[in-house]
């Protein structure tokens, strides 16, 4: 080996210590580079693959009741490869030994040949005989939750007759890879399930002989979906179309993409700031080293090393450094991106999850982590090879200092010797002073941007649960019925206060903007279902008039006072001009609302109702499952305290994995920055405060100086901590928000407070561990002077 390479792998031993702590930091960003890379194109792929070997269909449609003979016109249509039509419906459900009602969503199964789309992925067993009319197959998640085994019956209601079931096998769905029931916010395994029965027994239990209700279409590459859509729109409308769609509006798959859009944005904003701080320990530790090292670096020019090699030799050690994080990294980040696969493969049902990190996403971080610390060594590197050897050989010119009006301050302040001290070595560094806080702060920062998200959801909780949608549960009917079955409902055991409610599918125009939402109409002074303004009080929709989640208006480019075009994919289908008459909130889905009665005129008809909200007398919930149960129209039940509890649950599980991540990230760079930055303030000022020492000053008075200045600093960097924390938050609920969801912006005192908390006691243990050097110091050895 060379001079050089022995000296660089002595460099780093003697280094250890700060050279971890700085490559831990720069693992922090490598992993987590790797963790959302990785789930990105896991997710990605995984999907395609599942899309591609079960038949995903890219368009779909449902309707009234349609005649198959149909499916060949649509099949007609330019640009179409396969059509499959089938028959759905739903049925409220009794599986034995469970109090709640259950939802299932019958799906017909081909009785001549296998599925052409939306192939169902066979997990156990095998799929129903199509002469078999009790037999069914059930998605496997809703198996598992409820027990099932092959074998097992259970009881459903379908149209008024009640049927026992049978499994004979168990399955998954491309179609329902998030797999969630009508008008809940989270998956229920137990509560919703997926329920594959023969054709023939499908059809007579819901009087589709000869016909459909659903329809599921394969495009051919390349073919835009907008002229498909528009052509089945027009062969169905006449049996009751209600607007075909493509995948992006498809449940399932638009969650689905949330989640990977959320991925990608985190892969984009956080691993910088890692990065970033990595690349300022290594220029901070370089420049201490290269002052330490003067008379080296003058000795090696003298004997005749280069420039471009003493430049380098300092550039390796930087390289050894990032080596050393990238590995830590990739390690951390391939376990995490593992695990988190297959929480994701739990979360979401896939029947597979394709788990391959490309060699250039590991080549790609490696090369970040090595430009990040190259650049962070660059200018202490090239400063070494400027030095020339006589200079070099000398030791550094001290720095030259004034009395200025600060100091005159400081005196009159009458502040101890060892405070004005501690204050004068911040004024007279400032640079590095601020660049050390600016570290502290992005630590602060990264508490502040996992933790806010804790309060978001209280908020949310709030909005969604206690605020808009106060009802205790909502009951689901086949279809609409007329409002005056609100008091056959109001005799329904246990219930205290029912009101109705519909939902109208429809698309909105603005100029040549659209969106296809679920138009809500209410009736004025609803207690259990409202709308709230920006106060959070009451608001009445009024006639004539429409109001829009603030979400909605983005993109519809519109603004209250403005006028949209209302296409409703349902009834007489429609179209109207309505005015804007007020935008509101809304976290949970796009909103549109309607006055209830205007919606009935709309449509021509007398008042009807598709759900009821009721609040419920707790002691009778029992009671009223059984009722449900053996009530012919009522298809469902939501029980909101079940969401509320399914979405906290499922919501908190996450939350504590993130912010327990993203704490020990913030610790990490906490003791990265101050460890690294106390080393070199004691290297520097050794001689200082030895010097004190003889002059009577006690350990206690020079440890204050050491421990004072970090700290001290560590506090300066609070304010920008929650300026940046603040930032971060905002780009991640840009980054979260889509159709389905929204995150508010909220920020807490107590979350500032608990990030500053974890950073100062972080930075204060840091610094400790080096303060115990003190006591150590040789002041024989460390008073001696070169000559």
């Amino acid at each position: 080996m060379h001079a050089l390479d022995i000296k660089l792998l002595r460099d780093f031993k003697r280094l250890w210590v700060q050279a971890v702590a700085i490559a831990l930091v720069l693992g922090c960003g490598v992993a987590i580079l790797l963790t959302s890379v990785g789930m990105y194109k896991a997710l990605s792929e995984t999907r395609t693959a599942y899309y591609e070997r079960n038949r995903f269909a890219d368009v779909f449609a449902h309707a009234a009741r349609a005649p198959v003979s149909l499916l060949d016109e649509i099949a007609r249509i330019d640009g179409v490869m396969n059509v499959e039509a089938r028959i759905t419906g739903a049925a409220t459900l009794d599986i034995p030994g469970r109090t709640r009602t259950a939802v299932g969503k019958i799906l017909s199964y081909p009785e001549d040949s296998d599925p052409v789309l939306n192939v169902p992925f066979l997990v156990t067993g095998r799929f129903p005989d199509p002469l078999a009319s009790q037999e069914v197959t059930v998605n496997a998640p809703f198996a598992i939750a409820n027990g099932f085994k092959l074998g097992d019956s259970f009881s459903a209601n379908l149209r008024g007759q009640k049927r026992v079931l049978t499994i004979v096998g168990t399955a998954l769905s491309p179609e329902f890879v998030y797999t969630i029931g009508p008008g809940a916010l989270m998956p229920d395994n137990a509560a919703f399930g997926i329920i594959w029965m023969p054709e023939r027994a499908a059809a007579a239990a819901f009087d589709m002989t000869g016909a459909f209700n659903d329809v599921s279409i394969a495009v051919a590459s390349g073919v835009p979906t907008a002229p498909v859509i528009d052509g089945i729109d027009t062969l169905l409308e006449p049996f009751g179309g209600l607007g075909a769609y493509d995948r992006a509006s498809q449940q399932s798959d638009a969650f689905l993409d949330a989640e990977i859009k959320q991925l990608k944005g985190m892969a984009a904003i956080l691993p910088p700031i890692f990065f970033a701080i990595s690349g300022f320990l290594v220029s901070m530790v370089m420049s201490r080293i290269i002052t330490l090292e003067r008379s080296e670096i003058g000795l090696l020019k003298a004997i005749g090393y280069s420039n471009t090699e003493i430049c380098l030799h300092y550039l390796m050690l930087a390289a050894l450094i990032a080596v050393v994080g990238v590995l830590v990294g990739w390690a951390a980040g391939t376990a995490l991106a593992r695990t988190t696969a297959w929480q994701y493969a739990q979360f979401f049902d896939f029947p597979f999850v394709i788990f391959r990190v490309s060699y250039w996403v590991y080549a790609a971080s490696g090369l970040a982590a090595l430009l990040t610390t190259s650049l962070g060594a660059m200018q202490a590197a090239l400063k070494a090879a400027k030095l020339a050897p006589a200079i070099a050989m000398q030791p550094p010119a001290p720095p030259r200092f004034k009395r200025s009006f600060v100091d005159d301050a400081l005196t009159h302040l009458r502040l101890s010797q060892s405070t004005v001290m501690i204050l004068r070595s911040l004024l007279r560094w400032p640079l590095r002073s601020f660049l050390t806080s600016l570290g502290l702060s992005l630590a602060v920062a990264s508490v502040i941007a996992s933790t806010f998200i804790n309060d978001a959801l209280d908020v949310i909780v709030d909005l969604a649960f206690y605020q808009t949608n106060r009802q205790d549960a909502m009951l689901l009917f086949a279809d609409e019925i007329p409002e005056a079955a609100l008091e056959d409902v109001r005799h329904l055991p246990g219930v205290l206060q029912a009101e109705s409610q519909q939902f109208h599918a429809a698309i909105l125009h603005h100029g040549h903007l659209t969106k296809r939402v679920a138009v809500e109409a209410h009736r004025p002074g609803n207690d259990l279902s409202r709308v709230l303004d920006a106060q959070g009080k009451p608001l009445d929709v009024p006639p004539g008039g429409i109001v829009l989640s603030q979400r909605l208006a983005q993109h519809l480019g519109v603004q209250s006072g403005q006028s949209i075009d209302v296409e409703f994919l349902s009834g007489r289908r429609e179209t109207f001009s309505v005015t804007v008459t007020a935008l509101v909130e809304l976290h949970f889905g796009l909103g549109a609302y309607i006055d209830f009665e205007y919606m009935n005129a709309l449509f021509r008809q007398a008042p009807r109702v598709s759900t009821v909200n009721i609040t419920l007398d707790t002691q009778q919930t029992e009671a009223l499952h059984a009722a449900i149960k053996d009530t012919p129209h009522i298809t469902g039940i939501i029980e909101m305290n079940e969401n509320r509890r399914s979405f906290q649950d499922t919501i908190e599980q996450n939350i504590v994995v993130m912010n327990t991540i993203y704490i020990v990230v913030a610790v990490l760079i906490t003791i990265g920055v101050t460890y690294n930055a106390a080393r070199i303030q004691l290297s520097e000022r050794a001689r200082e405060l030895a010097s004190l020492r003889i002059l009577g000053f006690g350990r206690g008075e020079i440890s204050y100086i050491l421990v004072g200045e970090m700290m001290l600093i560590a506090l300066i960097a609070q304010p920008f901590g929650w300026l940046f924390g603040a930032g971060i938050a905002r780009l991640m609920t840009n980054a979260f928000t889509s159709d389905l969801y929204s995150i508010p912006l909220v920020l807490e005192p107590a979350r500032f407070t608990f990030a500053s908390l974890v950073v100062l006691g972080a930075a204060l243990a840091s610094v400790m561990i080096v303060r115990r050097r003190l006591d150590r110091l040789d002041l024989v050895s460390v008073m001696k002077t070169r000559e």
